[in-house]
Order: C-alpha cells, then structure tokens, then sequence
C-alpha cells in the first residue's frame, strides 16, 4: 500500500514541480538576461518582487484556498460544490484585480520608492513594475484556473500552460532585450513585456482546458446547471483565504524589511542579494509543486474522511521533497560559483556572492520540508495555525535579526542571510510540529 501512495504522489507531483521549476527557471533567465544591461538592471527588477508579491498576496491565498476546496469537494464527489468554488472565486478574482491593478499602476512610483529604490535604478524599476502590475489579468485569470485544476487532481494542465508562458518569456526576453531580428531594443521595458505576453498566452490554454469533457470543472458545466456566484461559497473562501493572506502578508513585510536592508547596503550588493533569492527560488519551487501534490492528495482523502491517509500522503511527499533538496544543496555546493558567474561579470561581485551560495545549501534542506508541511496544514483547513507562523517567523524573526546582525553588529550580506536562515529554521520546527501533532485532519471545511 505504501509502494501505491509513493507512485500516486509521484505521479500526482511532477507536472507541479516541473511547472513550478521551469517558472521560476524562466526567472533566472530573465534576472540573468537583464543582468546584460548591468547589476543596476538587476537591482532594479530585485525592487519590484515584493511589492509585487504583497499585491498578489490575496489573489495566492485565494488559489490556495481553491485548490484546497476543489479537493475537498472531489473527495465527498460534489462536482456542483467544485464548480462554484471555481466560478464564484473568479468573479472575486476579477474585482478584486481591477482594484489592485489600478493602485499599483498609478502610485507606481511612491511603492517602488517605499521598496527602498535609488537614483539609479528608479525609473527603471517604477517602468517594470507597472507593465507588470498593468497585464496582471491575464496571469491572475490563469492562476485561478489552474488553482481548480490542481484540485481536481489534474496538475498536467497548469505545468502545460506555465511551461508554455516560460518558454515564450524566455524568447521574447531575446528578442525585447538587446533587439534581435529587427525588434527594437526595449532593455527593463522589454523584458517586462515579454513577461506578460507569456502570461497571455497562458490564460488562453488554461481556459481552453475547461473545455475539456472530462474536466471536473468545465464550463459547459456550470452553463448546464446555471451555476452562479454562491455568497455562502465567497464565505468560506473568505474564511480560508483571509487567514492565509495576513500570513502571506505578514511574511511579505518581512521579505520587503530584508529587502530595505539589503537595498541601503549598495546597489552591488542588494544585486548580489537579488541574485541569492532567485537562486532561493529553484528551492521554492521544488516545494510548491510538491505542496501542491500534497495539497489536492490530503484534501482529497479528508473529504473521504480518511485522516489517516492524509497524513501517509503529507509525510510522503515530504521524503520525496527532502531527496530533492538533498540534491539541489550538493548542485549548488558543486556549481554554485559557476552560477554566480552566470549573474555578474566582474570577479569580485563573484566571490563576494560566495557567501550566499554557501548560505542557501542549508537553507533550502529547511524550506522545502516545511512548506510541503505548511500546505498539509492548509488542506486540512489549519490556517489560523499557517497564519500565527508566518507572522512569528517571517514577520518578527526574520526582521529582527536581520536589522541587528546589519545594523548594530554590521555583518553586512552575512547577517540579512542569517536572518533568512532563522526564519527557514523556526517555519520548519513549528510547521513538522504542527503537522504530527495530527489535530489539522480533524477540522471541517
């Protein structure tokens, strides 16, 4: 029985970490083909990721609130309850993204400004940042698609349609960048436009996937039995989701505290940081999609009032995501200096990144297992518990080591990455914690 669950995990799991490996691949390429116009351009794209991040930060939550219900209503074999899940967390995704859409867009400037921009990379960083925040739609629009479909159980889709928009990103990116076959050179502007012509595309194949017959959810459907927005539905997302966005925003606040940090340390050196994160990313992905496989399997089996087996299904995905950032760790102790060298030019810049690298081997053994505990705890509905760990982590931990190892004991890279460590660490210890305490299957969504 333990052999079936390992090869239904697996199965369930690999077009998510693929498609979340190969997006955020795409946004090493991206960093590392600005990187081309100098560290500055790579600075400057580093200061829109979290405000970007805190913008999208209720719409992630949503998703994950989504994917969690969708896999609860599969499980109790409620395809009307599945399918207004879906439509009526659309409606509230486009509202709600008209809204963000139009305050990112116009106080572009004052935001970037806040995320700790200087003379040299401001313009840049303010033309990025609304070119993304502008085509936002059609990402959004495919993020709750997809979200529904992972719950489902069908994660083909999403890695389909993301690996699609990265490959794109990537090729307009050579096109837009340094102007190639008689495009104009757009530099930050083209890379930015690159990034939602692939998103574009994405939402026409995600779409097209609710035209499927075989769909849980599909949009003939919800035409056939005139599903509608449900407020009782809008509540309990609602309910899920509001946990989880003050967590995702309180770890963002923090994320963005780091940043600040790093920002007033030079442009160099906040690139190189960039440059750290991105690398950081790799590792996230592996978890995400490896929490998403957790996420739809333990949600399922809780809606068939199967505890016992969410928690086999948690705990597998957990060993098979601790190999891999086994794996990952020794790839960067191996060829991590190679991959520095990808980002920067100037030998110095390279060996003073060094310590990053060194950094994120041990971090990414602590990030991966606890976010794929963290999502178990959300598929069984635990987010009061997610949320409380965020802000202790994320928000307080985090934040306050950073600013005094930079600060007071003026360790400079050394100390904003210790602070990245302890709030990896303390996630890890409370989410493993929380997850064999075993109480997140007893509650009812």
């Amino acid at each position: 029985m333990n052999k079936k669950y390992y090869l239904t995990a697996l199965k369930m799991a690999w077009p998510s970490v693929l498609e979340s490996f190969f997006i955020a691949l795409a946004g090493m390429i991206d960093t590392m083909m600005v990187g081309s116009l100098g560290s500055y351009a790579i600075a400057a794209v580093g200061l829109t990721t979290q405000p970007k991040f805190i913008a999208l930060a209720i719409f992630i939550s949503i998703n994950i609130a989504v994917s969690s219900l969708v896999a609860r209503r599969r499980g109790q074999k409620d395809k009307m309850g599945a399918n207004s899940v879906f439509l009526t967390a659309m409606i509230l995704t486009l509202i709600l993204c008209l809204l963000f859409s139009l305050i990112t867009v116009f106080f572009a400037s004052d935001i970037i400004h806040l995320a700790g921009s200087q003379s040299d990379t401001h313009p840049s960083a303010v033309l990025y940042y609304q070119i993304i925040m502008g085509g936002m739609v059609f990402n959004l629009i495919a993020m709750t698609i997809n979200a529904a479909q992972r719950g489902s159980g069908n994660t083909k889709i999403a890695f389909v349609t993301n690996l699609t928009s990265s490959v794109l990103n990537v090729f307009f990116n050579y096109l837009l960048i340094g102007g190639k076959f008689g495009f104009p050179a757009l530099g930050i502007k083209g890379a930015a436009i690159a990034t939602v012509l692939g998103s574009v595309v994405a939402m026409f194949m995600s779409v097209r996937s609710l035209f499927k017959p075989h769909s849980l959810i599909q949009v003939r459907y919800l035409l056939k039995n005139k599903v509608h927005f449900d407020f009782n539905v809008a509540k309990t997302i609602g309910k899920l989701s509001s946990s989880m966005y003050i967590e995702n925003l309180a770890m963002r606040i923090g994320f963005l505290a780091t940043a600040l940090t790093a920002a007033s340390l030079g442009t160099n050196t906040f690139a190189i940081h960039n440059a750290g994160m991105n690398i950081l990313g790799l590792g996230f992905s592996f978890a995400d999609g490896m929490q998403v496989a957790a996420v739809a399997l333990a949600g399922k089996a809780l809606g068939e009032e199967k505890p016992k087996v969410a928690i086999e299904f948690g705990q597998i995905c957990q060993r098979i995501g601790l190999v891999i950032s086994i794996i990952l760790s020794a790839f960067l102790f191996f060829f991590g200096r190679d991959l520095m060298g990808i980002y920067f030019r100037d030998p110095q810049l390279i060996d003073q990144s060094i310590i990053v690298i060194q950094f994120t081997m041990v971090i990414v053994l602590l990030q991966i297992s606890q976010i794929i505990y963290a999502g178990c705890l959300r598929s069984g509905g635990d987010v009061k518990y997610t949320l409380f760990v965020g802000i202790i982590s994320a928000s307080i931990i985090r934040t306050a080591v950073t600013l005094i190892l930079v600060n007071i004991f003026k360790l400079g890279l050394a100390g904003i990455w210790i602070g990245v460590l302890s709030d990896q660490f303390s996630r890890f210890l409370l989410m493993r914690h929380r997850f064999k305490a075993g109480k997140w299957t007893q509650i009812r969504i």
